[in-house]
């Protein structure tokens, strides 16, 4: 990979880490207002490492509810990421199937490196995507986690300075180049009416679960054009 090839990615995944920086802070206000103490936080943060499941937790507990509660609310919201290491796995190859590298990259796989590595076509930059956004994303996360957790309840509500939607904008922005072609976007729009349609019905996490096999199944289809081009060969 070139210098030139490098450098946009880099700025695509300082901005993310940026966004997770702050809505790590915001996490770590609420879960130690919850009832959470900053180590506690602090562990949620570096071993789940997924905001909707680490937010569901603590807003289950700091509801009232019991740990029992809470954790299959986190597990729940936390399953689509078995999803993403299907497309994962084929991007890292062997080199990311071994060892701690394999337990590493386990711990990175979130909507944000899903998206920065599948939204590029040359697997060198779709790994050095996946890792240069988990690693700055890891990083700040866990820092704005134990800044924000510091300062107690001082943010309070991440409603409030609007940080709740920063996580599904940029998920949006990054998503948005791959709904190029009809396909992508039926498959989208499928699983956005399914979800949408179960929101009030089932408990959280489920819509999510429900929609993803839209595109599972999709994906199991070939695609028009791959087809001609394999009758033309």
């Amino acid at each position: 990979m070139s210098e030139d090839s490098r450098s946009p990615i880099r700025r695509d995944a300082a901005a993310i880490a940026a966004y997770a920086g702050a809505f790590g802070a915001s996490f770590g206000a609420v879960s130690v207002a919850s009832g959470l103490t900053i180590a506690q936080t602090m562990v949620l943060s570096l071993v789940m490492f997924s905001g909707a499941s680490q937010f569901a937790l603590v807003g289950v507990i700091g509801g009232g509810g019991a740990g029992l509660a809470a954790v299959p609310t986190a597990l729940l919201l936390g399953v689509r990421n078995m999803f993403y290491g299907v497309p994962i796995a084929g991007i890292l190859g062997r080199r990311g199937r071994s060892g701690p590298r394999r337990l590493v990259a386990a711990q990175l796989v979130i909507d944000e490196t899903t998206a920065m590595a599948v939204g590029r076509d040359v697997p060198a930059e779709q790994r050095y995507a996946f890792w240069a956004t988990g690693v700055m994303g890891f990083l700040l996360w866990n820092c704005g986690t134990l800044a924000g957790a510091l300062g107690g309840s001082a943010i309070g509500d991440p409603a409030t300075l609007g940080l709740d939607a920063m996580a599904p904008a940029s998920f949006l922005a990054l998503v948005w180049p791959r709904l190029r072609s009809a396909e992508a976007r039926w498959v989208g729009a499928g699983g956005a009416l399914v979800a949408t349609a179960l929101i009030p019905l089932v408990p959280a996490g489920v819509p999510v679960l429900a929609a993803a096999p839209i595109a599972v199944v999709t994906g199991l289809f070939p695609r028009r054009g791959a087809t001609a081009e394999g009758g033309q060969r």
